[in-house]
């Protein structure tokens, strides 16, 4: 006896649901009903969804300093709704500024703020960056449009800006910190900033334009002179 080999269905296809809806039809079967009984992949939770954008090393931060803490109770009370029953969202809010010295446990304090406004249910837009790391995407290059990077990263809803004042400071990047800085003073844009400078010494790097804003947008939390990274590990 000849068998017929057959290709495999695949069951999203359009030709295969088109197919299945008509013998449904034929048979007066309801397709919303038989929709019903098609399992489902589980919802992915909005903390699980944050933590999977973020470093391996901070997925499960928390964040317990109390200053911390009082800042995301502050951006989430800040939180407006884009409409009627939709799901709050950061829009605007204080910003903040840690410094001390490195393996403080600034950056961990910094994720776990994340994690923690989107545990009270408020939705958040955000990016992170070492200020290095941040230079080097948006000095100009062939075939990038810096200034366009410039915007999306100054209109960002929350901006993580990691070890400010650790690169190399030249007339450019004086520049296009206060660029950044002051889109965001001016739209009163939440920004968590850390730096391993002791808060006196930002002026010298950061320059007096950059500097005179910061004092007046953020918090400014002081760690104590502890290396916490060594601490765990001894």
């Amino acid at each position: 006896m000849r068998t017929r080999n057959r290709e495999p269905q695949i069951l999203g296809s359009e030709g295969t649901l088109d197919r299945m809806a008509r013998i449904l039809a034929a048979r007066n079967i309801d397709p919303v009903a038989v929709a019903g009984l098609v399992d489902e992949p589980d919802p992915v939770s909005p903390l699980d969804a944050l933590s999977a954008g973020m470093p391996p090393r901070y997925q499960a931060a928390v964040a317990d300093h109390p200053q911390v803490l009082a800042w995301a109770r502050d951006v989430a009370d800040a939180a407006v709704a884009p409409s009627q029953g939709a799901r709050r969202q950061v829009t605007t809010g204080p910003s903040l500024l840690m410094a001390g010295v490195v393996g403080a446990g600034k950056t961990h304090q910094a994720y776990g703020a994340v994690r923690r406004l989107v545990q009270s249910g408020v939705g958040v837009r955000w990016r992170a960056f070492t200020a290095a790391d941040l230079y080097a995407d948006l000095r100009p290059r062939p075939g990038v449009d810096s200034e366009r990077e410039l915007a999306d990263v100054s209109r960002c809803p929350l901006l993580i800006i990691d070890d400010l004042g650790a690169a190399k400071a030249s007339d450019w990047t004086e520049e296009v910190t206060y660029r950044l800085i002051n889109r965001r003073y001016n739209h009163m844009l939440p920004t968590l900033m850390t730096t391993n400078l002791p808060i006196s010494d930002l002026r010298t790097y950061l320059g007096d334009r950059v500097t005179s804003r910061l004092a007046q947008m953020t918090t400014r939390v002081e760690f104590e002179p502890v290396d916490r990274r060594r601490r765990r590990a001894a």
